[in-house]
């Protein structure tokens, strides 16, 4: 998986399972992967190693991911999206088709 598409699926675990999360694994991959920073300047900001940090966030995303593998809410609201855009679609076309 590309750097950015992982990115981009983490911060989407994020948003739907924050809440599972403790404070500690939130801010931390907050820090990461929303606001890019280095595990050296997490590791700084958290008074911790840079190899701690690297360890919480390894963690975390693999409970991120049992969590989706469990509950499939990501996959649920991608399908919905993909739902609602064709349906979107279909509306516009009809439309066309009156005018």
């Amino acid at each position: 998986m590309v750097d950015i598409e992982k990115t981009e699926r983490i911060n989407s675990l994020l948003d739907l399972y924050k809440d599972l999360l403790t404070s500690k694994q939130l801010d931390v991959m907050d820090m990461y992967f929303l606001y890019d920073l280095s595990l050296s300047e997490i590791a700084e900001d958290t008074n911790t190693t840079r190899s701690a940090v690297f360890d919480l966030i390894k963690r975390t995303t693999k409970t991120l991911e049992n969590y989706e593998s469990k509950l499939h809410l990501l996959e649920k609201r991608e399908k919905i999206l993909k739902i609602l855009e064709n349906s979107d679609e279909k509306i516009k076309k009809e439309i066309e088709e009156l005018l």
